[in-house]
């Protein structure tokens, strides 16, 4: 805006000035207050990151890792650390005192999506407090980098709370150092924090911090609305069949195992982002189930149940209910792992027949290399869950959705934080975000020697160290053709772990990385249009090997998937009789989704 045209502004723009302009400093008295305040800012935190470097260096065991040459050298670097702050921290007020001359921050300073209204940076005290957090940021995790002689998990554990604790620390998140809070005080005379502390009361009132507007969503009326059936409930599933729209279809049916951590429908979210529609689509006679959450009577249920009782009872069931000799399958992350020990299972019964190809979305069997949530498991951290669960038999869902959230925090919690209880804005309607916080409940024993099995001891891929129904179980055994997609930027089944399958199973594979992460990665249909993925035809040893000689296909892999699934079985049968849901010996119990997805 010209000077003239700020002049002709109307009286009630006039009231409203920029709420930011009220604390830039104005003089030099103002100058040196707000330089003292940063400054001790500034070096709270230093030391905080510094005492925690020292801590964790003290846990190291006598004649363990740490030899006098490993704490040299780890001492070196952290001096030269300290060094290297002091010297950031100069430029950095050069470059607040003396802009001209001073030289310019890096570029990367500025890609910060937390700090991307023009405030932060059109008024210096704000861009002095944004550039002071970022840089004191950087150097707590360079710090926690330049520790040596600690065992590589506490290291790993040390990063991820340095991380948790600096976007804690954020100016965004907190009212009087945000200036788009400050802003929207001076505009809505403080509506803001009331309708955001309505927001907050409600959250802690359910104990679950909301992500999306209530009640906009409701399965069976605007998502999850594929039509179909359920033809079969158990004390653990219900089986929905979903109604053909193709004359013909492949003669080999398809069973999708969602994860029983959340809901099935991430598969079913509406018609365009549907993979079951899509699948029903391409000509298969799609079955998903839909497992039931938790609750006191599940309080015995183990992994076996979820192996014979679930899986492979759902195999048999189509099996039987079609006529057919084997069925395709789907395992989508913790069902994933279950499918592969179901498929060890069958092979070491002789029935691996039963299954004509396994596809695993974002799946791992091999926990060496988890990620992140590795960092949850530990003796005192099960010790903790079984307290949890102790009376109830089942982990409240909460939990679970809380450990995910804190994966992501910076998004999935401070963004909220700001946006909802801060600026108090409205919740969007997103039916990705609705699904994230429709949480289930999980059977205590289960979760419990999962967490201790797998993430801890990594047992699954040891031959023998596991056995489902009373039969020792060998991934290496399993021969079953398989279709393993990963996404590159998945954070809860990083696809290096995801990618270790290939190690431990014999039959042919196929392993796509498919852009984005552990949901957009797979919920990705190709009419979107969005990311891409990789293939490499020639095979590859590692993960790194694969990505290097890859070939990158723009949109999504679902047609890549399909393709594979005709190769595997081509024959076409009509789609009649029992290939229409209620129609075969298993009539219709309900329309789907059914119950089990409304429980809570």
């Amino acid at each position: 805006m010209s000077d003239s045209q700020d002049a002709k502004g109307s009286d009630t723009d006039r009231e409203k000035p920029d709420a930011a302009q009220t604390v830039e400093p104005r003089t030099l008295e103002d100058m040196q207050h707000w330089t003292g305040v940063i400054g001790r800012a500034q070096q709270m935190m230093l030391e905080h990151g510094v005492a925690q470097m020292t801590q964790a260096q003290g846990r190291i065991a006598p004649g363990a890792t740490g030899s006098p040459e490993t704490w040299l050298g780890s001492s070196m670097r952290i001096a030269q650390a300290q060094s290297d702050f002091v010297a950031d921290s100069m430029a950095l007020w050069s470059r607040f005192l003396d802009p001209a001359t001073a030289p310019p921050a890096s570029p990367a300073i500025n890609k910060d999506r937390r700090f991307a209204a023009p405030q932060w940076r059109d008024n210096p005290l704000f861009d002095l407090i944004r550039q002071s957090y970022l840089m004191v940021a950087d150097h707590m995790l360079k710090g926690v980098n330049a520790i040596e002689g600690v065992e590589p998990k506490q290291k790993e554990k040390l990063r991820f709370a340095t991380q948790a604790m600096v976007d804690a620390l954020s100016p965004s998140n907190f009212a009087l150092t945000n200036p788009e809070v400050i802003q929207k005080i001076v505009e809505t005379k403080g509506e803001n924090l009331v309708k955001g502390l309505e927001h907050l009361l409600a959250d802690m009132g359910k104990g679950q911090l909301t992500h999306t507007a209530s009640g906009k969503f409701e399965v069976g009326r605007n998502i999850a609305m594929t039509p179909g059936k359920v033809i079969r409930e158990t004390p653990l599933y219900q089986l929905i069949q979903y109604a053909p729209t193709t004359e013909t279809v492949n003669a080999t049916p398809l069973i999708i195992f969602p994860p029983w951590i959340n809901r099935f429908y991430i598969l079913d979210l509406n018609p365009e982002k549907s993979f079951i529609r899509w699948a029903v689509e391409q000509g298969l006679t799609v079955f998903i189930v839909s497992w039931k959450s938790a609750d006191e009577t599940m309080g015995d249920v183990t992994f076996d149940d979820y192996v014979v009782r679930g899986q492979i009872d759902a195999i048999d069931t189509v099996r039987d209910l079609l006529g057919v000799e084997a069925v395709h399958t789907v395992g989508y992350c913790v069902a994933g792992t279950t499918l592969a020990a179901t498929l060890a299972l069958l092979t070491a019964r002789g029935e691996a027949a039963k299954v004509a190809s396994a596809t695993f979305f974002t799946a791992q069997v091999d926990f060496s290399s988890a990620g992140d949530l590795n960092l949850f498991v530990d003796d005192e951290q099960l010790k903790l869950l079984g307290a949890l669960s102790k009376d109830k038999g089942f982990l409240d869902g909460r939990y679970m959705a809380a450990t995910f959230n804190l994966l992501r925090g910076r998004d999935l919690i401070w963004n909220y934080v700001v946006n909802n209880y801060l600026l108090g804005h409205e919740y969007p309607e997103f039916d990705l975000l609705h699904w994230n916080g429709d949480i289930t409940n999980l059977p205590a024993k289960w979760h419990h020697s999962y967490l201790q099995d797998m993430y801890r001891d990594n047992k699954l891929v040891q031959p023998g160290a596991i056995s489902v129904d009373g039969t020792p179980i060998d991934l290496t055994s399993v021969k079953t053709p398989s279709y393993i997609q990963a996404g590159r930027e998945d954070h809860i089944a990083p696809a290096e772990s995801v990618w270790k399958i290939t190690h431990h199973f014999a039959g042919p594979l196929r392993f796509v990385l498919a852009g984005s992460g552990h949901i957009a990665g797979v919920v990705n249909p190709p009419s979107a249009n969005k990311y891409q993925y990789w293939i490499n035809e020639e095979g590859a040893d590692s993960l790194e090997a694969f990505v290097a000689g890859a070939t990158e296909i723009k949109g999504s892999w679902w047609p890549d998937w399909v393709n594979w699934i005709g190769a595997q079985s081509d024959k076409r049968v009509p789609a009649e009789g029992a290939r229409i849901p209620g129609a075969g010996d298993l009539p219709a119990i309900e329309e789907a989704p059914g119950r089990y997805v409304r429980l809570r």
